[in-house]
């Protein structure tokens, strides 16, 4: 062992946060085991090392005796004297016991306790770190990928982010410096481990909290969100402040603070949106771009019945269902949507209404009716428009076509005055 180990005690206390105390007590641990190997059995065995230059010694106590019975638990006079000339039977006396070639076996244990140490004190950090930064955004640097799970390198940890949450639209590189949220600091298989998400909605959450100020500060108030992460996210807020424009606030001056958000998610689309107690105002605002034709509301299933145009509804469902199932998440009620039922009548059937129209008025036949509406005189604004010669002509009318005509103008008359119909 030489100063370049020395070197490396300083790099694990600087780079890792360990105390050179805590790594130092680990070396000599793990020499002491070195030495125990090395030298055999010997009475309380220890292992010094200079800190200067990293050279290691073994030393062993032993008891100075008349006649050696156990070289590993004592010394002869003679030997002890030249270590000691004070010494005398029955002392205890350090000898050396350093093993030749020692140093290069007591490397490797110390390496490796070195190792494990500096692994066990950065899960302890990873706790005393980060317990307290779950729901914080973290930058870090991918490493490597473990199948489908992302390992970061955060400088002096490494987090996971695993596979479900990744956003499904998202690759990322070896390299690629982005931001996650720290979900969670759990016990894992091997200890400690920081879990990161892109795909939980607190990332959104966090996101708009630096990025408005408003909502940061406890103005504007994030009622609900769903997401769909990497396509679509519904968001509803609340502004406390009535002076205050809660969605002009959240999109900011020509959209930039939701365009900064936008770019961090890569173009995954937020709408964001004005939070009602009114169910109706609500849902209507959630569901936009759509228009919506009317809504109503079962108290008792806490569902949603919404119509729209032909038109308008696959803007109003959205791709895949996504904008209805969004609104659903975002506002805690079931919605169905469905296209208004435009009923167009058939041509038998509007001239039959039309005949039935003709007839109610007083003096008018059904069958003269039949004839007016087969002649194209199908309402009785057509009929008042009409001369008695031209009505005279029409098979089914005849001389009685000045009859027919006076009995609209009096119809029209009835319903010109008030209470007419």
């Amino acid at each position: 062992m030489n100063a370049d180990f020395i070197a490396g005690l300083e790099f694990w206390e600087r780079e890792k946060g360990v105390s050179r105390e805590v790594l130092m007590a680990a070396v000599h641990e793990a020499l002491l085991q070195a030495a125990k190997k090395a030298v055999g059995p010997a009475r309380e065995l220890r292992v010094d090392i200079n800190h200067k230059n990293g050279d290691i010694k073994a030393f062993a106590k032993l008891i100075v005796a008349d006649k050696v019975i156990s070289q590993h638990d004592q010394i002869s006079v003679f030997d002890a004297r030249r270590l000691n000339a004070d010494a005398k039977v029955g002392d205890e006396i350090e000898k050396e016991v350093t093993p030749a070639g020692f140093g290069r076996i007591a490397a490797q244990y110390a390496k490796q306790a070195l190792m494990q140490k500096v692994r066990q004190a950065e899960k302890a950090l990873i706790l005393t770190e980060y317990k307290d930064r779950v729901g914080d955004i973290v930058s870090g640097t991918v490493r490597r990928f473990d199948r489908s799970d992302v390992l970061l390198d955060l400088g002096k940890f490494e987090a996971v982010m695993p596979n479900k949450e990744r956003v499904p639209t998202e690759e990322y590189q070896v390299g690629e410096r982005i931001r996650c949220l720290v979900k969670a600091v759990q016990e894992g298989p091997h200890g400690p481990e920081i879990i990161l998400s892109r795909a939980d909605t607190k990332f959104i959450v966090k996101l708009f909290q630096l990025e408005v100020s408003e909502i940061g500060d406890g103005t504007i108030e994030i009622k609900g969100i769903a997401r769909e992460p990497g396509f679509r996210t519904k968001m509803a807020v609340y502004s406390r402040d009535p002076k205050v424009d809660p969605v002009g606030a959240c999109v900011g001056l020509r959209g930039q603070r939701v365009k900064n958000i936008v770019r961090e998610l890569n173009n995954e689309k937020v709408d964001v949106i004005p939070w009602s107690s009114d169910v109706k105002a609500f849902v209507t605002k959630a569901l936009e771009p759509a228009k919506i034709k009317t809504i109503e509301i079962n108290e008792a299933t806490k569902r949603v019945h919404v119509l729209v145009s032909e038109d308008q509804l696959s803007l109003a469902i959205g791709k895949r269902g996504q904008n209805a199932r969004l609104t659903a998440r975002l506002t805690g009620w079931e919605v169905d949507i469905d296209a208004e039922q435009i009923i167009t009548k058939g041509f038998d059937e509007q001239v039959a209404e039309a005949v039935a129209q003709i007839a109610q008025i007083p003096g008018i036949t059904r069958e003269q009716a039949d004839a007016l509406v087969h002649a194209g005189v199908t309402k009785l604004e057509v009929l008042l428009s009409a001369e008695a010669s031209d009505l005279a002509d029409i098979p089914g009318v005849g001389e009685n076509a000045a009859a027919i005509l006076e009995a609209a103008r009096a119809e029209a008359a009835r319903r010109s005055l008030p209470g007419g119909n």
